[in-house]
């Protein structure tokens, strides 16, 4: 009896259902990495066709070389690095995809109890957002960082951290949104 209260409890249903969903998505991404780099389990089929990894560093950058053109930068890409001209490269590794940042995200979305509509609108508009800002950081970092200065900040770090600190804020107005149109219609 005891039992079926903890899991009926919305709180504890939340947690239980984030941290799954949040092990499953950070888990898929770095197991389909891995089988779609050559080497170990690499799966020529999944890595050629369905590669939605590479498919997002392609994404990602274009849309950088596109925005440092519009700068008026000479800049071009070859599937794994930003080249701009007179600044030198930028390697665009899985870690600076931000999938760790947006399997949070979206775990969290998918995991709190809100409408559907809410869930899905707030989640793609929250993954281009965070996505969009993962551009602008390459854009920079393709425009001012060097890797020959003796730097002690790690750029990932940095943007991992701001990057949590805008989710946990955006979070927090759209629980309190929906909490309010959630009440709004149990009280009509």
């Amino acid at each position: 009896m005891k039992q079926r209260a903890f899991l009926n409890n919305p709180a504890i249903r939340f947690v239980l259902l984030f941290v799954l969903l949040f092990a499953i998505f950070y888990s898929f991404n770095i197991f389909f990495f891995g089988i779609t780099n050559p080497g170990g389990n690499y799966n020529a089929f999944l890595a050629e066709h369905l590669n939605y990894i590479a498919a997002l560093r392609q994404v990602l950058l274009d849309c950088s070389v596109m925005i440092l053109k519009w700068l008026g930068y000479a800049a071009i890409d070859n599937n794994s690095e930003l080249l701009v001209a007179g600044k030198g490269t930028l390697a665009i590794v899985y870690s600076c995809l931000g999938l760790g940042l947006v399997s949070f995200f979206s775990a969290f979305v998918l995991a709190y109890p809100s409408p559907l509509r809410s869930k899905l609108v707030f989640l793609i508009s929250g993954i281009l957002v965070i996505e969009f800002l993962n551009v602008i950081r390459f854009v920079l970092l393709a425009i001012f960082w060097s890797k020959k200065a003796n730097r002690i900040v790690d750029h990932h770090t940095i943007f991992n951290i701001l990057l949590y600190i805008i989710i946990a804020f955006s979070l927090y107005i759209w629980i309190k949104r929906n909490d309010k149109l959630t009440g709004a219609d149990v009280q009509n």
